[in-house]
């Protein structure tokens, strides 16, 4: 039985790491490039805020993620969450058979890892973001992952 407290003990503790940071700006950079904010509420869940480009266009993201620690790695999370999105793109570039502007409302998922650098003030994190529209051109696309690269304060 005391082995079994113990081994609780430890997993509450591993669970209770969080990451090193409150906020972080920075850059994202795959098929959509742009800018990411994240800002940590508690411990585990943070909110993400997206500006990316895509198809002569742009598209704003909004996302609540939640960070669990990597055992045995120092400053790895790997982390997952949903959000929604809205887009405009200008519609000869999206192969949508389509004239002028479109404007897309739809939820997003995301999953990745993140690495504090120790002593540095900057993470880095790869994900996969697959989304779906809703409004406008509705589709699910699964061509949403990049790398982020935030300077952490």
């Amino acid at each position: 039985m005391k082995r079994y407290l113990i081994a609780a003990f430890l997993l509450i503790s591993l669970w209770g790491q969080a990451q090193d940071y409150k906020q972080a700006v920075g850059l994202r950079g795959g098929l959509h490039s742009g800018f990411t904010y994240k800002n940590f509420f508690n411990n585990h869940t943070a909110v993400e805020g997206i500006l990316h480009t895509r198809w002569h266009g742009w598209e704003l993201v909004g996302l609540i993620e939640h960070h669990k620690p990597i055992v045995d790695v120092d400053n790895l999370y790997w982390f997952f969450g949903y959000g929604a999105h809205i887009g405009f793109y200008d519609a000869v570039y999206t192969g949508w058979d389509a004239q002028g502007t479109y404007t897309t409302l739809g939820v997003d998922g995301i999953i990745g890892v993140e690495y504090d650098i120790p002593g540095a003030p900057i993470s880095i994190g790869l994900d996969w973001k697959p989304y779906i529209n809703l409004i406008g051109y509705s589709h699910f696309f699964g061509d949403g992952g990049a790398l982020s690269l935030r300077y952490t304060f």
